[in-house]
């Protein structure tokens, strides 16, 4: 029997069941009346917080989001912005009088600037090929933006126009390609391309600062800037790979040019990926985040120090190891504070700029981001969020500490639900690997009863579930519908050491099969699991895991897979970026044929036998929509109990409201149907 330990964040669900009767389990009716906090900007004088909000309307199937602000002191924070249902990115200006913010209230989205109260709200740019992204430079004179902009066209704003009306104009809608990447996460590469631009900040004298065949900065799924401007307002540095062939390649490196347009300039030569560049307040030293080796997506992320006068760039984390996330300069330029994902929870470290140990500031049971500090270097702001609570901003002293939430924007809403803290446990996999999990018990949790269990896979792979709240796989949905919700941390999952990391790279349906199956029959011997009314899901990598194990367990009375890989060799043929791929498998399918075969589900279709829901987005580039369609005809081939939902409006997730609602719904109904759980 594999060993477990059960280690509670928090009180167990004691006293629980007499609240249901004030309260109801959470739903995803529950979750789409939440707000969705973003953004947080700290005004240069450090006395207000300027955020975004995001509010669902169901009924139009819109994500509505305005710009508030509220007091570092604490108060009850206020919306400045009503009119369009697009208000994000506030950006303050050096005297914190002002606050410039993207806004399609005009019909586009331009930039627009207003008073710290909401009035003389005024439009800065109509600019054809819009904007995005803004960045205020701290002499107050140039707002740096981005813009999807003609080439040929770059600042020239008739060019662009009329562009736009020719493509849009035109009947033949085809596509011709003649390199790869044409296509990439949701969208077909097309003729324009993502540049940098600067305006005054008066919205005269536009210029573009990136011209050029290449997207700058290159793709993201989100996390800090990749570019920056300098403190002295004369620089814009920026993140852009300029490989022949970007389907390959992650060597994105740092990049200079002057803020009023010119030459650029190289700043960095490593072999992987180099991206979100941040100026030392005195302008000295450029931080940024690093990775060693080509080609590796999920190589580790160090924290690198460049001095501007010689150019010479320093690991400052060489020994830490652990990846680095969001990056902020202490004001007066001695520390950097990042972040740091560890065994599910993401904390807050600090190191001297010359360089030695680093050292925690804020560690404990949540995950934290954003991090901003007052001129005075006395005060931060944070965002901190957790399995069972949405983002908030909190106020605490540099020093660390309890931090003083400035934000309730969801108690109202959550105090009359049931929402479960998250609960840890561990068990021992085939090969003595110590594998962790998170737990998350139904609301009217009794260790007298036995439950349906849910065990739901990360994707990535290299990724991990966590004290996070997300609104795409909510384990507390899950659980509001009586599931004991279980999510598992194998091989591949970040936050455990590089060689965890690694340790599935060539191995998709290996240790990481073991680990998954090894806290499966950890959780089937719980007195309150019931091991005949067990269910697992998985979206992505999850997806493949979820496939894989559809040919090697009957355990399961059934399964979802979202955005799975089925057909490993058509899968690496059809996908955008090939370079993961070329990794994960050590080249593509032609290089290496036995390592395809070996981890494919798709050679494994004889073995299929539990009931499955499939579910795919047509506009899905990373893993294409053809693999779960295969899946679902394997699955009816060999008569097994299955169900295709598709999402011709959707990419690799699901993010429109109305389709979410279905997501939840459909999800629900099909294990339930299975697993009978009431």
């Amino acid at each position: 029997m594999r060993s477990i330990s059960l280690v509670l964040l928090c009180a167990a669900a004691v006293g629980v069941p007499a609240l249901m009767g004030q309260k109801q389990p959470f739903t995803v009716d529950t979750m789409m009346k939440l707000a969705r906090m973003s953004e947080p900007v700290l005004s240069p004088d450090g006395t207000q917080v300027a955020f975004t909000v995001q509010k669902i309307d169901l009924d139009k199937n819109t994500k509505p989001s305005q710009v508030y602000v509220v007091p570092v002191l604490g108060g009850a924070p206020r919306q400045l912005t009503t009119a369009g249902d697009t208000n994000e990115r506030p950006r303050w200006s050096p005297d914190s009088k002002q606050i410039f913010f993207v806004s399609n209230r005009s019909g586009s989205s331009q930039i627009w600037a207003m008073n710290v109260d909401g009035s003389n709200a005024h439009q800065i740019t109509k600019f054809a090929a819009e904007a995005d992204g803004i960045l205020v430079s701290p002499d107050d004179k140039k707002i740096v933006f981005l813009s999807s902009v003609y080439p040929d066209c770059g600042a020239d704003d008739a060019c662009n126009q009329r562009k736009i009306d020719e493509e849009s104009k035109n009947r033949v809608k085809a596509r011709i390609y003649t390199t790869l990447l044409y296509r990439h996460w949701t969208q077909w590469q097309g003729a324009r391309r993502r540049h940098l631009m600067v305006v005054n900040s008066d919205g005269s004298d536009l210029k573009e600062l990136t011209p050029g065949p290449n997207d700058v900065p290159p793709f993201s799924l989100g996390g800090q800037d990749d570019y920056a401007i300098s403190p002295d307002s004369n620089e814009v540095a920026f993140a852009m790979n300029v490989d022949p062939d970007p389907a390959t390649s992650t060597n994105s490196d740092i990049y200079v040019v002057p803020i009023g347009g010119g030459d650029v300039k190289k700043i960095t030569t490593g072999p992987g990926a180099d991206n979100t560049p941040l100026y030392s307040p005195d302008g000295k030293f450029l931080a940024f985040r690093s990775q060693a080796r080509a080609g590796y997506e999920s190589d580790r992320w160090r924290l690198m120090e460049l001095d501007r006068a010689t150019g010479r760039a320093t690991s400052l984390t060489e020994n830490l190891d652990r990846w680095v996330g969001s990056v902020t300069w202490s004001p007066d330029s001695t520390r950097l504070f990042f972040t740091v994902e560890d065994r599910g929870r993401t904390g807050l470290q600090m190191i001297q700029a010359t360089g030695g140990g680093s050292r925690n500031i804020i560690a404990g049971a949540s995950t934290l981001d954003d991090v901003q500090f007052t001129s005075d270097g006395r005060t931060m702001i944070y965002t901190e969020v957790s399995g069972s609570h949405p983002a908030e901003i909190y106020r605490a002293t540099s020093s660390g500490g309890a931090g003083v939430p400035l934000t309730h924007l969801n108690d109202a809403v959550l105090s009359n639900a049931v929402v479960t803290p998250l609960e840890e446990m561990y068990a021992d996999s085939s090969d003595k690997t110590r594998v962790h999990a998170f737990v998350v018990k139904p609301p009217d949790f009794s260790p007298t009863k036995k439950y349906p269990v849910l065990f739901l896979i990360h994707g990535g792979p290299q990724g991990s579930w966590g004290e996070e709240w997300t609104y795409r796989w909510n384990a507390q949905v899950f659980a509001g519908a009586g599931y004991l919700v279980v999510m598992p941390n194998p091989r591949g999952s970040t936050g455990y050491g590089q060689k965890y990391t690694e340790e599935i790279s060539g191995d998709w349906g290996g240790k990481a099969y073991d680990d998954v199956m090894a806290v499966v029959d950890s959780v089937a011997a719980l007195p309150y699991a019931d091991p005949a009314r067990m269910a697992a899901a998985g979206g992505s990598y999850g997806g493949y895991m979820i496939d894989w194990m559809l040919g090697h367990t009957d355990r399961f009375k059934a399964f979802v897979t979202h955005a799975g890989v089925f057909d490993l060799r058509s899968m690496a043929a059809e996908t955008e970026e090939l370079w993961f791929v070329q990794w994960e498998f050590k080249g593509m399918p032609w290089d290496n044929p036995e390592l395809y075969s070996k981890w494919s589900p798709s050679y494994f279709v004889k073995d299929f036998k539990t009931p499955t829901l499939v579910i795919h987005g047509e506009q899905d580039f990373r893993v294409p929509v053809s693999q779960g369609m295969q899946l679902f005809t394997a699955l009816k081939s060999q008569k097994v109990p299955a169900k295709l939902l598709l999402f011709p409006d959707e990419g690799h997730w699901v993010l429109k409201p109305q389709n979410t609602v279905l997501w939840y719904s459909q999800f629900l109904d099909w294990i339930g149907q299975w697993t009978k759980a009431q």
